[in-house]
């Protein structure tokens, strides 16, 4: 009976599955069969990427008016509410597809996307979450593992495990391979392949992802992350005040001053998540003196030494609720009258996120006009990989060759590398495009490296 309930809530709801695994694992490749593959359904794709260029939809097959791209680096706490309004988006062209397919970077949590469709009331009304397919490479997760904790939770949240590049390794150190995966996770579908090549039915249509299961796996799950750690609510009259920041551990800190937000605790969570996606906004950048406006994201400069000072103008009584990146005690922050006394706190309410990031992994991204010499090429990123190899988890991009009408497609995984021919650039202007993903990362050599690659 539970599981008939479920399909009829389900009818009317567009599926989605969710695409995870480490950086490298195949997750494109995985992608592209899905989208040339005749299966006959419209499938919208939403792509996260990690750093400020987005590399992945040129490699994605098909790469036309469907496919959505978020470069924000890692879907949790921080693009809970990208990922709301491009699906948002995406229910304007509801007649244009009846699939959507989130491939998260290869650094995401998959939980906190996940859980994008328990949290919000509109999404949880339009979309089902079908299932969480997790690509797993064979070559390297041995090394991924003991490095990284997001590679655990994708593994532990799959509801399909593809252990994908499985040419590479023997069948005995597959057996072992898979019997670590299960004591990981024991209910998720493991199959072995190379190349993502696996029926589409296998990842698609799965009715897999069950909410009892993750909840046991992660009790906090349905305990929504923020992009923002501290709330502090003030009553205030009609007049001007001063917003007061001593010096803190960032040079900046983001900030929604949302009008009208009362003090209970309900309310607090409503406000809460009306500003996840004001934070997903670009915010505008405040230099200290300047009018913090209301109900906007904001970016407050704090670059200089001592006291920083920023203005609010009320224009009627309220409440105003500040959700800051930052709690205030980190910053020392204060609000005072014209009269220069500091105003108390009617409430305030100190938000945890349960998701934390390795700040040592770090993106590079490196855009040249013009073409490369292949062969200083080669030299320069063999030498490099012999000596960084284990930091770099990641390299791709497109590649402008000398005297070559054709784009090369640039991709890499610790030590091995790949390159193809892609299409000719005929009328498009050739450069250059790759980014580098590890840690630790040397930005400024590795940017001199490459440009000692092209031709002058």
């Amino acid at each position: 009976m539970k599981d008939e309930s479920r399909e009829m809530n389900n009818l009317e709801k567009v599926p989605v599955t969710i695409l995870t695994g480490f950086l490298g694992s195949g997750k494109t490749t995985l992608l592209n069969r899905i989208l040339t593959e005749e299966h006959g359904k419209r499938i919208a794709v939403i792509e996260n990427e990690f750093g400020e260029v987005g590399i992945d939809q040129g490699l994605v097959i098909n790469a036309d008016e469907e496919v959505f791209e978020m470069s924000n680096g890692c879907i949790c706490c921080t693009v809970r509410g990208d990922l709301i309004r491009v699906l948002g988006n995406l229910m304007k062209r509801r007649d244009k597809f009846d699939y959507v397919l989130v491939e998260t970077t290869g650094l995401a949590d998959p939980g906190p996307v996940a859980q994008t469709f328990f949290m919000d009331d509109e999404i949880r009304d339009e979309f089902t979450l079908d299932g969480i397919v997790t690509l797993v490479d064979a070559a390297h997760i041995d090394q991924q593992l003991g490095r990284s904790e997001e590679s655990s939770e994708q593994i532990a949240f799959a509801d399909v495990l593809v252990l994908n590049k499985s040419d590479l390794v023997s069948d005995e150190s597959l057996d072992q391979l898979e019997s670590r995966l299960r004591e990981m996770n024991r209910m998720a579908k493991i199959l072995r392949t190379e190349r993502g090549n696996v029926p589409v039915d296998t990842v698609l249509n799965l009715s897999a992802f069950d909410l009892d299961q993750a909840l046991e796996k992660r009790p906090t799950f349905l305990e929504p992350e923020y992009p923002f750690e501290w709330t502090g609510v003030y009553w205030l009259s009609a007049g001007r005040y001063e917003l007061s920041l001593q010096e803190g551990p960032d040079p900046n800190m983001s900030l929604v001053v949302l009008a009208n937000q009362s003090t209970e605790e309900e309310s607090l969570h409503e406000g809460a998540e009306w500003c996840v996606r004001q934070f997903a906004e670009s915010p505008q950048p405040l230099r200290p003196t300047e009018v913090v406006p209301l109900n906007k994201h904001v970016d407050l400069q704090l670059e200089t030494e001592g006291q920083k000072s920023f203005f609010l103008e009320i224009e009627q009584p309220m409440f105003v609720g500040l959700f800051a990146q930052h709690t205030a005690e980190e910053f020392d922050i204060k609000l005072f009258a014209k009269t220069g006394e500091s105003l108390p706190l009617s409430a305030e309410r100190t938000w945890v996120a349960q998701h934390e990031h390795d700040d040592e992994v770090t993106s590079i991204a490196i855009e040249r006009d013009g073409d490369v010499d292949i062969q200083q090429l080669n030299d320069w990123l063999n030498q490099l990989l012999a000596e960084k190899g284990v930091d770099i988890f990641r390299l791709k991009g497109f590649i402008s060759i000398a005297d070559d009408p054709r784009r090369f497609v640039f991709q890499g995984v610790h030590m091995l590398i790949d390159s193809q021919p892609e299409r000719l650039w005929g009328e498009m202007p050739r450069k250059n495009q790759l980014v580098f993903i590890g840690r630790n990362l040397d930005e400024e050599a590795i940017t001199a490296g490459f440009d000692r690659c092209l031709v002058h």
